[in-house]
């Protein structure tokens, strides 16, 4: 029973959220969610600002962040309704590029089945590795995108969905870090370019990306609309392309 209209027990928080209550204890335990008050019974409960606290944590979570990240990000915010609107901004460009890929799927079942010829830019719209061929192609060459693409293609599933977690977690703790009002050249903002390299370097098939192509990259996310929507639109692009360029002179120079 809670002990008021805005006051919520831990066993409520645990059955409504889905968190146990071992982990609400253990967020409490490293000072990421404590409870609003603690009865003489011992039992902890929550409030409304509580309940907002654990539903941006349960987000980041869903997105793939480790619980230190997500206390930087939480000890950074000055504003949950701002945070909040950018993740929910993220969370919409997600679910378009997912709509994309579920009707490029229907759209080959239903040509197999009638015997229509298959087109290869309807079949893998929505699947990142291919989408930006054409820029890849004019900036870097034919055999850039060819050897991307043999690489994307020769990784198994379970490689291929922890490349695609990487990239959301690094979209969304850059939308987090600039809902927070953080610097660019802040060390929390480095920290998550440092992982953005390590992924770009990766997609390259381990050639690291020169301290001028990191900055170039940057630059692209800003200018095509396309590239600015991943990270949250102009904004959010120009905040990733400064943190780029901060992350490129300090360590690429």
């Amino acid at each position: 029973m809670t002990n008021s209209a805005a006051d919520w027990s831990i066993q409520e928080i645990a059955r409504l959220s889905g968190a146990s209550s071992r982990a609400l204890r253990h967020y409490d335990h490293i000072g990421l969610l404590a409870p609003t008050r603690v009865g003489a019974n011992g039992y902890r409960y929550y409030d409304a600002v509580a309940l907002t606290r654990l539903q941006r944590i349960l987000m980041l979570r869903e997105l793939g962040l480790g619980l230190p990240t997500i206390a930087d990000v939480l000890a950074g915010a000055t504003d949950d309704a701002d945070a909040l609107a950018a993740h929910l901004r993220w969370l919409r460009q997600e679910k378009n590029r997912l709509d994309r890929q579920i009707r490029s799927i229907e759209l080959t079942i239903t040509n197999t089945k009638e015997g229509t010829a298959l087109m290869a830019d309807d079949m893998f719209d929505g699947f990142d590795h291919t989408v930006y061929k054409e820029e890849v192609v004019e900036r870097w060459g034919s055999q850039a995108y060819a050897g991307g693409d043999r690489w994307w293609r020769s990784l198994d599933a379970g490689d291929k969905e922890r490349f695609h977690s990487e990239q959301k977690a690094v979209q969304a703790d850059y939308a987090s870090a600039c809902a927070a009002g953080a610097h660019s050249d802040a060390e929390a903002v480095l920290a998550i370019t440092r992982r953005h390299y390590d992924w770009i370097t990766a997609s390259w098939q381990g050639k690291a990306p020169t301290a001028e192509q990191f900055t170039g990259l940057g630059e692209m996310y800003v200018d095509d609309d396309r590239f600015a929507a991943n990270y949250g639109g102009r904004e959010g692009a120009a905040f990733v392309r400064d943190a780029m360029a901060a992350f490129a002179s300090r360590y690429l120079s």
